[in-house]
């Protein structure tokens, strides 16, 4: 069995990128000291009283909340508070809403929850009946995000963290990039402009893989939903992840590069593409436009009711 390169003791993981194995305490401090550095880097605690973290029961953002939770345990003037969005999937989101409860409770965080159903009068099973061209995904991101900022909005949140590792950040990079949206491109997260109505976005994971992530909260003994949702399959994301994947297996850091090459030209970006002056739309949800993009969804699934 191969050894620890820091202390000698028996290695639960091989570092690829870096080509390091470590035991499961330095896996662990491996981990938790990027954590906090994103953590200082995003957010300026000074001014931060109330971080909101978006928990969806799965391995990344139940780590997120656990790890946000141990870096600032010490702060007594921080409030964290944890919020899951009921998208209304049979079979998939209970179970998963089931474990977040869980450890909101273990680790005495209060935990919000909104669903589709109640905020916007249908769930996602009845949306996949009703889609048109776009993929359940479009749907479901949209909706997700208004949920999740009207309820940091509701609760006072200054941010809101999400459990976005390393493989998600490297994807959506990519796809802006395909597709040519250069614009969407400026505005991914971390956010670093306060804009009225809307919570910023931090993403405490997004030097962490997806498979660290993943080992980490197994290491941690973190009870997780592994379910799959059965919408994923018409996801665009998967044919980046599998490229992306593909890159790495050749080329270990890809996904460090394509992050680290983002963030190099982020501030010119920026620059390029100032965010714009957001109105409100007359479900109370900031947009560029006045209305919003989860209200014209709405719309459209409305029409194709009948």
């Amino acid at each position: 069995m191969a050894r620890c390169s820091k202390c000698g003791q028996d290695a639960v993981t091989y570092i690829r990128y870096n080509g390091s194995h470590l035991c499961a305490e330095h896996f662990k401090e491996y981990v938790e000291r990027r954590v906090k550095k994103e953590l200082r880097d995003q957010v300026d605690l000074k001014d931060t009283k109330r971080i909101a973290v978006a928990i969806s029961g799965g391995k990344d953002s139940l780590a997120a909340l656990l790890l946000v939770h141990d870096v600032l345990a010490e702060r007594r003037d921080v409030e964290i508070s944890a919020i899951t969005v009921d998208e209304g999937i049979a079979g998939y989101r209970p179970e998963a809403l089931e474990k977040a409860q869980r450890l909101c409770r273990e680790i005495d965080v209060p935990h919000h929850t909104i669903s589709f159903e109640n905020e916007l009068d249908l769930t996602m099973d009845e949306v996949s009946g009703l889609l048109g061209e776009r993929t359940p995904c479009a749907y479901c991101g949209v909706f997700r995000r208004r949920c999740m900022n009207k309820v940091a909005r509701d609760i006072g949140a200054d941010v809101l963290a999400t459990g976005h590792n390393l493989d998600d950040m490297a994807q959506a990079v990519l796809m802006n990039f395909t597709r040519g949206d250069v614009e969407r491109l400026a505005r991914l997260g971390p956010h670093v402009k306060v804009q009225p109505g809307l919570v910023p976005r931090i993403h405490p994971l997004r030097q962490v893989p997806e498979k660290e992530a993943y080992l980490y909260a197994m290491l941690r003994g973190i009870d997780f939903s592994d379910a799959v949702c059965p919408y994923w399959e018409a996801a665009l994301r998967n044919e980046y992840r599998d490229i992306i994947d593909s890159m790495e297996a050749r080329s270990p850091g890809t996904k460090f590069s394509i992050l680290a090459s983002y963030d190099a030209i982020r501030p010119l970006l920026r620059e390029k593409y100032p965010q714009s002056n957001l109105a409100l739309c007359s479900c109370g949800e900031p947009s560029p436009s006045g209305r919003c993009m989860a209200c014209a969804l709405l719309d459209e699934i409305k029409k194709r009711k009948g």
